[in-house]
């Protein structure tokens, strides 16, 4: 069965989604797998491609949820993706009044973490430096004018390894 790519963007104009979630762990399986259709629906991503921008997203939402947010409030997941140039994807919280943290904070500390070896982490808090940084090319972190964070990932479509899996000494492949 032939694999139908960009269907949803036959004249390439850019493709908006936005979908609202309450700060509920019970609702981000949903967003897993619209990202994963999504993706391989629209992309010519490998499987391994798709499962890892599946893994950039549910990161960037659990955060958002974890430490972004208070109890019963929501968070905004925006997928705009333009046919054969890019898929940018931003997590919007609100902010938690009780562990406030700014942008600037966020990319102090991912400047630090990045340069910091797997083994000096605990189970915990790898994410953004190891999934978010290798995995997509840009990351865009700012402070949202009304409180809390918007975190915006951009991965560009005009790459040839994102069509064949790729072999274990690859830098992409990281061992979380």
């Amino acid at each position: 069965m032939e694999k139908i790519v960009g269907t949803l963007q036959k004249d390439n104009n850019p493709v908006e989604i936005k979908i609202e979630l309450p700060t509920n762990a019970y609702f981000m399986s949903g967003i897993r797998d619209f990202t994963l259709s999504l993706i391989e629906n629209m992309t010519d991503f490998s499987s391994q491609w798709a499962y890892r921008f599946q893994s950039v997203v549910d990161e960037l939402a659990n955060n958002a949820i974890e430490h972004g947010s208070k109890a019963n409030d929501k968070i905004l997941v925006t997928f705009y993706t333009v046919a054969d140039k890019e898929i940018r994807i931003t997590v919007e919280d609100h902010g938690n009044p009780q562990k406030p943290i700014t942008a600037a904070e966020i990319m102090k500390i991912l400047e630090t973490n990045k340069n910091k070896d797997k083994k000096e982490f605990s189970i915990r808090g790898r994410g953004l430096a190891f999934i978010i940084d290798k995995w997509t090319d840009e990351l865009i972190v700012e402070d949202r004018p009304n409180g809390g964070l918007k975190f915006t990932v951009v991965k560009h479509l005009k790459d040839d390894s994102f069509k064949t899996l790729e072999q274990s000494d690859d830098p992409k492949n990281i061992v979380i």
